[in-house]
């Protein structure tokens, strides 16, 4: 009896580990992601509004915002108040939303290649490169793992980090203007984003 329960101990640990071990891992996850997001850009069925619906649940589904604002804001991050983390949390994913949601819009039926992963704990990376007709753009995704997923919290495009370029833009606001001033000049930025203003900025 104390054998078979044994066996039925061993049975269980290893049908456990093979489920681990058969879980999408970060290239996977990221090129499934973005192969949701091709679809969604090929439905010409889609009225706009529902395809940027559909593109920012997509995208929110994969990008992990608070792990994004605080490698952007640093140590600003742990001097700010509760409410006002939250309150950045919430205006720069929805400023990324209205920024690049547009961009993506213009996609054209580039080709996408997945070149390979590079994982060191629960921190990888995912190197990708989109072929147009006349370059080639390398886009590297930093992923942090959660559970059993893979969080974006930071895109290099051509060697030029999103996360240190806004650590950068949103630094100098910082000093000069405070964490009550950057949140207003985020919330005015949306605004003007939202009346389709420039979205050239950060």
């Amino acid at each position: 009896m104390i054998q078979y329960r044994l066996f039925l101990w061993l049975g269980v640990f290893l049908l456990a580990a093979g489920a681990a071990s058969a879980m999408p891992g970060p290239l996977e996850q990221a090129r499934t992601t973005v192969d949701a997001v091709i679809t969604i850009l090929k439905d010409s069925a889609l009225e706009k509004a529902v395809r940027r619906e559909k593109l920012s649940s997509t995208i929110r589904a994969r990008f992990d915002f608070t792990e994004m604002s605080q490698r952007i804001l640093a140590l600003n991050w742990k001097n700010a108040s509760e409410a006002q983390r939250d309150r950045f949390v919430q205006i720069f994913s929805d400023l990324l939303e209205r920024n690049y949601i547009g961009r993506i819009e213009s996609y054209t039926d580039e080709k996408i290649d997945f070149l390979k992963e590079r994982v060191q704990g629960n921190r990888a990376a995912v190197d990708t490169v989109i072929v147009t007709k006349s370059a080639e753009i390398p886009i590297s995704y930093r992923m942090v793992q959660q559970g059993s997923e893979w969080m974006v919290y930071d895109v290099v495009i051509e060697s030029v980090s999103f996360v240190n370029n806004y650590r950068n833009s949103y630094g100098e606001i910082l000093k000069k203007e405070g964490f009550d001033g950057l949140l207003t000049r985020m919330t005015e930025k949306l605004a003007q984003l939202e009346q389709g203003g420039d979205s050239s900025q950060p």
